[in-house]
């Protein structure tokens, strides 16, 4: 099994009110590594004092776009001072996607991240959603993106939920990108066959906060609780190349909380061999 690692973005609320307190409850399950999203108003110095009193190791940020475009050298560096390393784009707002005016300069602009990413000892990775599978220039944006810079600046986070909803098989995407894969996103999810849900981006906290289901039935699911081939996924970022797995769920599953889907997650995948 690759070293697994846990999504903070997952106990987003447990974190806002007790940060020490949570990052303890999410050793105690067993997790040893972590992608951190956000600092939760404390200094990097601050922050890696609590991952270190509970036993946690940093191995990956995400950090938005356009706050590393204005403050690159001080944002970068912030989350290096973690311990990262990897540094994850890891959402494109409307105007910067490849359906918008920006994108190109987007590119040149990651390109410009990359550097100085590197510069740092680190790797600058990308994080996908489902709408860089819309055709840009006869392929898929994400394809695009990876194809106009090269792997030094920009190597992937596949998220293999969005991959799925996406239209696109996750292990044969993880698979595509060997050697470029890194970190990979295990997430799980459940919508009835054939139907893409409506209002999904609710339930990851871009919109307002919600409840668990979006309209048409989608819902985010532990790892191993909903319809993706986890093992395959695992096989196919073994082959890859991946140093650590991430376990996301962006809202917990209806009637549990984050935290117990968090050991739901890590307990089924412990199981596997």
């Amino acid at each position: 099994m690759l070293p697994i690692g846990l999504q903070l973005y997952n106990v987003r609320d447990d974190m806002a009110k007790d940060l020490e307190g949570t990052l303890k409850k999410v050793a105690a399950i067993g997790y040893q590594y972590v992608e951190t999203a956000g600092l939760y108003g404390k200094k990097p110095e601050v922050f890696k004092a609590a991952l270190d009193k509970a036993g946690l190791t940093a191995v990956s940020a995400h950090v938005p776009y356009r706050d590393m475009v204005a403050d690159p050298e001080g944002l970068i560096g912030a989350h290096i001072a973690l311990g990262c390393k990897y540094i994850v784009i890891p959402y494109l707002h409307d105007d910067d996607r490849s359906t918008g005016p920006n994108y190109e300069w987007v590119k040149k602009s990651i390109a410009i991240l990359g550097e100085v990413v590197n510069s740092k000892k680190a790797i600058l990775l990308y994080h996908n959603h489902d709408f860089e599978f819309k055709k840009y220039r006869g392929k898929f944006a994400l394809d695009d993106l990876y194809d106009s810079l090269p792997k030094n600046l920009l190597q992937t986070e596949i998220d293999t939920c969005w991959a799925n909803v996406g239209g696109v098989n996750p292990s044969e995407y993880v698979l595509k990108y060997s050697g470029r894969a890194p970190v990979v996103h295990l997430k799980d999810f459940y919508l009835p066959k054939g139907i893409k849900g409506e209002n999904m981006y609710e339930l990851i906290g871009i919109a307002k906060e919600g409840g668990g289901k979006a309209k048409g039935g989608f819902e985010f699911r532990a790892v191993g609780d909903g319809v993706q081939d986890v093992p395959s996924i695992l096989e196919a970022s073994k082959k890859a190349g991946a140093k650590y797995v991430i376990v996301e769920q962006d809202r917990p599953t209806p009637g549990k909380t984050a935290l117990e889907c968090a050991k739901s997650s890590f307990d089924y995948l412990k199981k596997l061999k």
